[in-house]
């Protein structure tokens, strides 16, 4: 192991190894909760929500930055291929995963809860559905990176990555204030 670069196949199986057991971990609590249904149920799908939530915007944050920096490097080049590795793990092993998790749990809680009703609610989902449009516009981007097809310059992927703030700060309010 000693000298193995991250960009070398080993790390990147250790990294999908810990990812899937991570998510299976994730997923036998969940199975657990929900059979064993405690007093405080909605609470931990609550928590568990606002913690792949989290994940998410944290990736969701994180890829336009790489995006940046993957445009200043030559296509083929050492660090072009890393920046390749790292967006690839990114989206595959928490963007991917935390934005499912986010969605199933927030629909449960929606329907569960709310049963569907209040604007506010409606509003939320309508961002979350924007949030998952930028989402899918930074994998389409991850393959045309893959690709060295890369037509965008840094300033546009500085601009995409406020996109994200300003949908979290939009929902945070919907969801805290309830203005409607």
């Amino acid at each position: 192991m000693r000298g193995e670069r991250q960009t070398d196949r080993g790390p990147g199986r250790r990294a999908r190894f810990r990812a899937a057991i991570a998510l299976s971990a994730f997923t036998a609590l969940l199975i657990g909760l929900f059979a064993w249904q405690p007093d405080d149920f909605y609470l931990w799908i609550k928590a568990l929500h606002v913690i792949a939530v989290i994940s998410w915007m944290a990736a969701l944050l994180y890829m336009p930055r790489l995006f940046i920096y993957h445009t200043d490097a030559a296509p083929g080049s050492e660090q072009s291929e890393t920046f390749k590795m790292m967006e690839q793990r990114l989206l595959k092993v928490i963007m991917n995963p935390a934005m499912m998790i986010s969605w199933v749990l927030g629909l449960y809680l929606a329907w569960g809860v709310y049963g569907f009703h209040g604007g506010w609610l409606h509003a939320k989902i309508f961002c979350v559905f924007l949030l998952t449009m930028v989402h899918v516009h930074f994998s389409r981007a991850v393959k045309v990176f893959q690709r060295d097809e890369n037509r965008r310059d840094a300033r546009y992927w500085r601009l995409m990555n406020e996109a994200p703030t300003l949908l979290m700060i939009v929902i945070v309010i919907l969801v805290v204030v309830k203005p409607f």
